[in-house]
């Protein structure tokens, strides 16, 4: 996945010089694992809401990170953060006010079932923890993930990543499916053939050896393309996976916390209840924090096998920051200026298909949008044209990025803070980069 948006380093002339010096840097210190966005990647400064800026005074309109899901730097979140680091910020070994009730005001988001929360610094870490109770919960350990899914860099959770690696080949204990996916397949029952696919799978792990434990979705299906529609889909393979025996693990790094519109889970857009839900990023808007809900006796088994602990996951600072994202989005509204928003963005988008034919298609739901490029007159995937607008975008101050299979789908996620006029500045933008191709 990263490939699709990442900067090429034997391409690196005409860099400007501040530029190709903190590149040179990089690559030295970090070696193989440098990665930088963009063909002329970019030396940020500062940011504020929706815009970052550069060294040299610069400004670009962000709509691609959920890092900072209310705004970068939002003052509230900042001053929080601020004033609990400067009280007390230390391990999770002791009781603290502040992380019980950010704990209470949080599971207060999900049904009462999902009643305890295990909190840890990434996203990554969560869905590896997700696993692990999974696992020890079912007594399987066989996995159902789509084609192109991600879910983050420990080695159990990239064993469930396959867009992360070049061939896609997925261990013996993985299984992959097609994402619901109604434009490149527009016949039949999307939510009917993702559960006959998931069906299948699982039969395939057992008449295998290998029991069934989780089908795991980010429940935007964000590295897939970006499905979110009919609401509902989703259902039948739920219901497929309890049939089963296994469970359902709703990752919410990208499309929790209100993105999605009208509910503050992606996974509620479905009107399905997970038995594990992850979450990360977006949770302290730039702070490292995540987490795991679940049910009490998904937990409990798991607790008792390992003894687990965490240093830091849900250490005071975290909860404040925590704490403060949840004021942000109430207290802002954020949830329906993303529904609002959101659907003015995408109408906006549909509107330039009259004149540029390679725009196949745009979906999505709330502040998280995809736009697909396909060659004129078929569905056939424009990969060329999507690289071409995401650099393009950038020149004329817009950050974007690629998801998809064939990384020919932009994928739209600006902060929650998103504005109708920045939605119409981006439209704008894109009509004169695309009449420019």
């Amino acid at each position: 996945m990263l490939s699709l948006n990442r900067f090429d380093s034997s391409k690196a002339e005409g860099l400007e010089p501040d530029v190709a010096s903190l590149v040179a840097r990089r690559a030295s210190s970090f070696g193989a694992s440098s990665v930088l966005f963009y063909e002329q990647p970019l030396h940020i400064v500062r940011a504020e809401g929706v815009w970052m800026h550069d060294a040299h005074g610069r400004k670009f309109m962000d709509v691609y990170n959920n890092v900072p899901s209310v705004g970068h730097c939002h003052p509230h979140v900042v001053e929080a953060i601020a004033r609990q680091a400067a009280k007390l910020a230390t391990n999770t070994r002791y009781l603290y006010d502040n992380v019980h009730d950010y704990a209470e005001r949080l599971l207060a988001t999900f049904p009462a079932a999902l009643s305890n929360v295990v909190f840890t610094c990434t996203g990554s870490e969560s869905n590896d923890l997700a696993l692990r109770m999974a696992k020890k919960f079912t007594c399987g350990g066989g996995f159902i993930v789509t084609n192109t899914a991600y879910h983050g860099n420990t080695e159990a959770v990239m064993a469930i990543s396959p867009s992360s690696f070049r061939d896609r080949v997925v261990p013996a204990h993985v299984r992959t499916v097609a994402p619901p996916d109604g434009y490149t397949d527009p016949t039949g029952d999307v939510g009917a053939r993702f559960a006959a696919d998931v069906q299948a799978a699982i039969a395939d792990l057992e008449a295998n050896g290998i029991r069934f434990a989780a089908l795991i979705v980010d429940s935007i299906f964000s590295s897939d393309g970006i499905f979110a529609d009919p609401p509902g889909f989703l259902k039948p393979a739920v219901d497929a996976v309890h049939a089963a025996g296994g469970v359902f693990i709703a990752d919410e790094v990208q499309p929790g916390f209100g993105r999605t519109g009208l509910n503050m889970w992606g996974h509620q857009h479905h009107g399905v209840e997970a038995d594990i839900v992850t979450m990360g990023k977006p949770m302290g808007n730039g702070f490292p924090m995540g987490g795991v809900v679940t049910r009490r006796e998904i937990l409990d088994p798991f607790c008792q096998e390992t003894g687990y602990f965490n240093t830091f996951g849900g250490n005071p600072v975290a909860a404040a920051a925590g704490m403060a994202v949840l004021d942000v989005i109430e207290g802002e509204g954020l949830m329906r200026n993303a529904h609002e928003v959101g659907g003015h963005l995408r109408a906006g988008l549909r509107a330039l298909m009259a004149d540029f034919p390679g725009v196949g298609d745009v979906r999505g739901a709330g502040l998280f949008t995809g736009m697909e490029f396909s060659r004129p007159g078929t569905r056939e995937p424009d990969r060329d044209t999507a690289t071409y607008v995401i650099n393009a975008m950038k020149t004329h101050g817009v950050l974007i990025g690629a998801a998809g299979a064939h990384g020919n789908t932009l994928k739209v996620r600006p902060p929650l803070c998103f504005s109708r006029d920045n939605a119409e500045h981006f439209v704008d933008v894109m009509r004169t980069v695309l009449a420019a191709r």
